[in-house]
């Protein structure tokens, strides 16, 4: 259990510093460069390195450690919740940042940055990771860098299934969010976390499930030797979630804001149905207190 707690402390140390980051960035940086730039970079950094440890506990531990997939769910479900309770805002997912620019609550620029700044977060976790990675600290990562050099694909089915199931997932995610938005934090985030384990312990034999957070799939290396190329990683990790987002958006909705007004599945309705006897009697007060208008305007003398 000792390269587990080296993982561990991995995961603590990772959370402090981007907290740290959040905090300098916030002091010294307008709110608008603060959540558009640094808390979405922030965000995704440490959404990235948290969830590569994990992925490589995932692989090398049931034979290499001796513990189950019970352990790195348990990890999972405590890390997606700190990381939701300490994002302060930030989606740290493409998919959700595009949500919002179809919703009309961000703008192209603001969306722009926001996916460069992921980007960037991931980026800069792959580089971390790896370089934690090669300092061989504990047996799982000695032999994560013996296994690295082989490159297996990620994709353990056709990519067209594999596609589905990112895209399910990603449908599903997003009808939580809806869901969860309008509530409290104190239950919205456990509740996240428990969809996002749920879903990932469901779909992860077939692709990974990196669903919530489609960079953290590096579609440029495998490439050769009858492994998924590039444009295999595009269609599962990419179109996938996005189509995933966009008819959990039509469900909830209706229609795409961004694109257009008119609701494609649901008319609109009155929020309050009156009944037909009071709608009945209100119409003839209404025709009543006419005809009593009408009488005293004529008995009024003339000038």
């Amino acid at each position: 259990m000792a390269g587990l707690n080296v993982s561990v402390a991995f995961f603590f140390l990772v959370v402090g510093v981007c907290e740290a980051l959040r905090r300098i960035s916030k002091r010294l940086l307008s709110p608008g460069a603060y959540g558009c730039l640094a808390r979405e970079l922030a965000g995704s950094l440490q959404l990235c390195t948290s969830c590569l440890e994990l992925r490589m506990l995932v692989e090398i531990g049931p034979w290499g450690g001796g513990f189950g997939p019970d352990v790195v769910l348990t990890l999972f479900f405590f890390l997606f919740a700190i990381h939701g309770a300490s994002f302060d805002g930030a989606s740290a997912n493409p998919t959700v940042s595009l949500q919002e620019f179809l919703l009309r609550e961000s703008n192209l620029a603001a969306t722009a940055a926001k996916l460069l700044a992921q980007g960037a977060g991931t980026g800069v976790g792959w580089a971390v990771t790896k370089l934690y990675w090669s300092w061989e600290l504990t047996p799982f990562h000695l032999i994560q860098n013996l296994i690295a050099s082989e490159c297996s694909s990620s994709i353990r089915t056709s990519p067209c299934h594999a596609a589905f199931v990112e895209g399910t997932c990603s449908f599903l995610f997003h009808l939580v969010l809806y869901k969860l938005h309008q509530s409290h934090p104190m239950y919205r985030v456990p509740a996240l976390a428990a969809a996002v384990t749920f879903l990932t312990y469901t779909a992860c034999p077939k692709t990974a499930s990196p669903f919530f957070e489609p960079p953290l799939m590096n579609p440029s290396v495998p490439q050769s030797s009858g492994r998924r190329g590039f444009w295999d990683y595009v269609q599962v990790y990419w179109l996938g979630p996005f189509a995933g987002m966009l008819a959990a958006l039509l469900l909830h909705r209706g229609n795409i804001p961004r694109l257009f007004q008119k609701n494609l599945l649901y008319s609109r309705k009155s929020k309050y149905k009156v009944p037909k006897a009071r709608a009945a009697a209100r119409a003839g007060g209404d025709e009543l207190r006419r005809q009593r208008k009408g009488e005293k305007s004529s008995a009024e003398p003339r000038a």
